[in-house]
């Protein structure tokens, strides 16, 4: 009797404390909640009424005016949220991060505001940088109105070129209504801090004008805020560089030139369209596979606040950079605190000079924001739970984002694990086998040319895997002979570019706890004498630790060496069997640096120098990149070489990893319509390493074990029905493609 009481108070225990956890998980899960649609208005209005500030509206096409930039969530300190996640306290106010551009001041500057309390604000501060460093005016995001004087700008200097436009290629720009063209602009924007030098590429306007490129390209200064300042500084046509338009009219008009003349452009050729063409013998009067959830989703959703299958986390898609989770849990115990994108470049070499300029750093272009509608049954299943998102950037109100972020559980067609027990006489002693599901969180950033597929997915074993597909348009520029060094002809005039793709994450592990140690681990060889044989010598691998004390010495350069396992562990806690409770890295990329040390531009991403480094976590070092980076990388705001550089001890501290992953690109002729996601595909493992006693996926009640019954029957043992059944979706296939203000 005693035991049995004893038992059950164990058991309303674990209960009591099981449900603490999930409460102040759920509870503290707003903590980290983009912002609402009403605390952005209530910001804007708030701020719009402050008469010191001078704002107008951004969407006005002045440049030399104060006006709302950018407007995001504004973390707390970490240690404030963790009062309220783990210790079920209240939660600290929410605040917005909001950046001005005072562009009507005789200085004009950036200046960003730690906004507060939402939802009804009612006081701001400067929000400062690293060091104090001021952020300069010219490493500010192109805006609306900008790109709307530009268009201005390139139709009077298109004007002067409209001939040689129309009889090189067959197309204009000015006063254009059919036959038109369009335009790429290149970052970053010259050659030195504080310039604002763009190369401006035209290109055909129809369907995937990214590979429509016409050999016509111009050097733009539109550093003044006055658009009638702006100058062309340079010109190139058909591999030829001139001083100015003037200067290639006259030239041409005279002949003295290489003169282009593009095929004739053929509408039934559109070789960059999704339109079908070629044989195939798949049929078409039925439908492939699909996913289905049989007796409904598994996976609990509320607010920004998701369980499934032991794991619980919090997620928000950080307007300047995107997809972010905080606060994950396995059974309650903490796993990460956080782990978020934090940027993603691709640089480009080639012979014209848009090409040879071309150095995308996506939060520049606020990446975040580009996250747009998925297709249901193409982009996510048709069974998904679509979520709507809200930004504030370079806009007078909140704009909303129709279904563009998806959740969903699915199978992997692959067995999480099985064991075919065979008993070596034409039967078996047993079969088990486990259904390998997991949960994808789904979000998507097409920055200009390229679309990102983001995913975090989470199995049922602990594994949690950060993955990005890359798809959409090369960015391809006019074909030139010495082109073939830097790219492949994709098309008649039409050189696809080669580049170098790499994505940084943060990694916060919180492993049972904030006091956590790095070690790597990897074999060597040992050699000693057989003891069974004496006169024999066994050579055999032999496991070599590392222990790693300081930031410097975490920090793994890349054409270094590198470990095969990261291990991050908590020196002070065990599991069943004595091993320090742990979680290791591990990546699924080919990545490289894109510059030398040092060089430029390279300053701008010093975090590319390393495939990981680890750091102790500063409030104060909350992201590695910024929106400025882009438009200036040679003195950039945000510099990660300084979270390393004063070399402080991780050993039993709050440690955080930052991981690049990334890839090659050689385009190739597969890459046309555009790039397709197979092959394209890089990510990372957070991989329990004696976390637990055991797998934690014995928790599953999708396990089958077959054993052969006395009757020669099989006897199946399961724990979920035994008819699946099926269900069909009868919904058309729908899709709206638009976002707007609310």
């Amino acid at each position: 009797m005693w035991c049995r009481c004893l038992l059950l108070l164990c058991t309303l225990s674990v209960s009591a404390a099981s449900t603490a956890w999930r409460m102040n998980a759920l509870h503290g899960a707003s903590i980290f909640a983009d912002l609402t649609p009403r605390e952005m208005k209530n910001v804007h209005d708030y701020l719009m009424n402050r008469k010191e500030l001078g704002l107008t509206s951004a969407r006005s096409k002045q440049l030399n005016k104060n006006s709302i930039l950018l407007m995001e969530l504004h973390l707390p300190r970490k240690h404030e949220a963790l009062r309220a996640l783990d210790k079920g306290q209240a939660r600290p106010e929410r605040q917005a991060r909001v950046v001005i551009q005072f562009g009507s001041q005789a200085q004009p500057n950036i200046t960003e505001y730690i906004v507060s309390p939402l939802p009804m604000p009612n006081s701001y501060k400067h929000k400062t940088f690293k060091d104090d460093r001021p952020i300069k005016f010219e490493s500010r995001p192109i805006s609306w109105a900008e790109y709307e004087h530009i268009i201005t700008f390139l139709g009077k200097i298109t004007q002067k070129a409209h001939r040689v436009l129309l009889e090189s290629t067959g197309f204009s720009f000015h006063n254009c209504t059919e036959r038109c063209l369009t335009f790429s602009d290149i970052a970053p924007r010259g050659l030195g801090s504080g310039e604002r030098r763009s190369w401006i590429m035209l290109q055909k306007f129809v369907e995937g004008y990214f590979i429509h490129p016409v050999g016509f390209e111009l050097l733009i200064n539109h550093k003044s805020l006055d658009p009638e300042q702006w100058t062309v500084e340079k010109v190139w046509y058909n591999e030829q560089y001139f001083n100015s338009v003037e200067e290639l009219v006259e030239r041409y008009d005279s002949g003295d030139i290489r003169k282009l003349k593009l095929p004739e452009h053929d509408d039934q050729d559109l070789f960059s369209t999704y339109v079908p063409r070629g044989d195939s013998n798949t049929r078409t009067d039925i439908h492939g596979p699909k996913l289905v959830e049989p007796q409904g989703p598994r996976y609990h959703v509320e607010n920004n606040f998701v369980e499934y299958a032991g794991w619980s986390f919090a997620f928000r898609v950080r307007s300047s950079a995107g997809l972010q989770i905080f606060d994950l849990r396995y059974n309650g115990e903490r796993v990460a605190y956080e782990v978020s994108l934090q940027e993603a470049i691709a640089f480009y070499s080639g012979d014209t000079p848009a090409a040879m300029q071309t150095k995308y750093i996506d939060a520049g272009w606020a990446m975040g924001t580009t996250d747009f509608e998925l297709a249901p049954g193409i982009d996510c299943p048709e069974i998904a739970t679509f979520l709507d998102l809200y930004h504030f950037y370079d806009t007078d109100k909140p704009m909303r984002y129709r279904n563009a972020l998806c959740i969903f559980e699915m199978t992997t067609a692959m067995p999480l694990r099985r064991h075919f027990n065979s008993n070596f006489k034409g039967g078996y002693n047993f079969y088990g086998g486990l259904e390998n599901h997991v949960l994808v969180l789904r979000t998507t950033s097409t920055v200009y040319n390229y679309d990102y597929i983001w995913d975090f997915l989470f199995y049922q074993n602990g594994v949690m895997e950060s993955r990005v597909s890359a798809t959409g348009y090369i960015h391809a520029t006019f074909f030139t002979p010495e082109g073939l060094h830097y790219g492949t002809k994709v098309y008649n005039y039409v050189l696809g570019n080669l580049h170098t793709h790499l994505i940084h994450y943060k990694v916060d592990l919180d492993i049972a706890g904030r006091e956590n140690s790095f070690e790597t681990m990897d074999l060597g060889f040992h050699n000693f004498t057989n003891p069974w044989s004496p006169k024999h010598t066994i050579k055999q691998s032999r496991l070599i630790r590392t222990q790693h004390k300081t930031e410097r010495d975490a920090a793994f350069r890349f054409g270094k060496r590198f470990p095969r396992y990261l291990h991050f562990y908590n020196p002070n806690k065990e599991n069943k069997w004595g091993h320090k409770k742990g979680y290791r890295i591990q990546y699924n990329s080919h990545g490289h640096s894109v510059l030398p040390r040092g060089w430029m531009e390279e300053n701008g991403i010093s975090w590319s120098r390393y495939q990981m480094a680890v750091t102790r976590h500063k409030d104060s070092e909350s992201t590695s990149s910024s929106i400025y980076t882009q438009n200036d990388p040679w003195e950039p705001l945000v510099s990660f070489e300084s979270y390393i550089r004063n070399n402080e001890n991780i050993v039993n501290q709050d440690l955080v990893a930052w991981v690049t992953v990334g890839f090659l690109h050689i385009p190739h002729s597969e890459d046309i319509p555009n790039t397709a996601t197979p092959g394209n595909s890089v990510g990372f493992f957070l991989r329990p390493f004696n976390f637990f006693d055991e797998d934690p996926s014995l928790a599953s009640r999708s396990t089958i074990i077959v054993r052969p019954g006395k009757s020669g029957t099989p006897e199946v043992q399961r724990w979920t029905p035994e008819v699946v059944g099926h269900c069909v979706s009868n919904k058309p296939f729908f899709y709206n493609g638009t976002y707007g203000g609310v």
